[in-house]
């Protein structure tokens, strides 16, 4: 591993999140994954968060897997495994030189400057050179994945970008509060109004026809209007299965944030 003696950890391991890992990880990054107890994540196929529901997942060529210590987190980091640790909080016995808060809160929750040697965090809620290094684009357009040393990413839409000329339709939503009951699959085609699953006994039926392409885990306790779901009208089975092209500009972005920033500091030591 060429860049062993610079660990990540980052902070949220959603779909995105996910995508970050796998680029550091092929790059030759040791990588941890902090999570929370009960993740709230959509696109559970293509984010190490699932470890935290499941014990271990499989990404494409990524290891994920649960551990309970951060002894075993860095262990399994060493080894090329991406160690899932639940901590809301950042773990104070677990040494890192690089952090990424990919999280999405579309805010800054708890992340500063000196938390690490670079600190680097994914969208909107941040600003690069106060609270954070560098600051990585995450809307979908022009400037996705590029690197922000100084300012923000562009402000949060609430909006989800456009893909096959669907845009917020494409998400689902709890229509109350309560518990998720799903009935299909990600990965199952659908046609429009077909029932998805319930929450509480009201139920969440799929907008228009095309592929499940996320859902949050059924038994999920969930608020009023929380996403839930997502589907593809690309009618693609496979893109269920594979990091998406946004997740893998992203963690370019980020793989380029590492480097500069390992260049800067070998010109500097010279």
């Amino acid at each position: 591993m060429i860049f062993a003696s610079y660990p990540v950890l980052i902070r949220g391991g959603g779909d995105l999140a996910t995508g970050v890992a796998y680029r550091l990880h092929k790059a030759g990054f040791p990588v941890m994954v902090t999570e929370l107890e009960r993740p709230l994540v959509v696109r559970r196929n293509v984010a190490l968060a699932t470890a935290v529901l499941q014990g271990r997942i499989q990404i494409e060529e990524l290891h994920g897997q649960l551990v309970p210590t951060s002894d075993k987190a860095q262990q399994l980091a060493q080894q090329g495994i991406i160690p899932v640790l639940i901590s809301p909080q950042l773990p104070a016995d677990l040494p890192f030189s690089i952090l990424v808060d990919a999280r999405m809160a579309k805010r800054n929750i708890d992340t500063q400057m000196d938390q690490a040697d670079l600190v680097i965090a994914l969208g909107p809620g941040f600003t690069a050179g106060v609270d954070c290094h560098a600051v990585i684009e995450t809307m979908r357009g022009h400037t996705l994945g590029r690197v922000i040393w100084h300012g923000c990413a562009l402000p949060n839409t609430g909006t989800p970008g456009i893909v096959a000329g669907k845009g917020a339709e494409r998400v689902l939503r709890a229509p109350v509060p309560g518990v998720v009951v799903w009935h299909k699959e990600i990965g199952d085609q659908v046609v429009t109004g077909e029932q998805l699953g319930v929450v509480s006994s009201m139920p969440v039926v799929a907008p228009f026809a095309g592929v499940v392409r996320g859902l949050i885990a059924s038994g999920t306790a969930v608020a009023a209007g929380l996403k839930i779901g997502d589907i593809d009208p690309r009618n693609d089975r496979a893109a269920c299965f594979t990091i998406s092209d946004k997740a893998l500009a992203v963690g370019g972005g980020v793989l380029e944030a590492i480097l500069t920033w390992l260049n800067r500091k070998a010109q500097n030591e010279t």
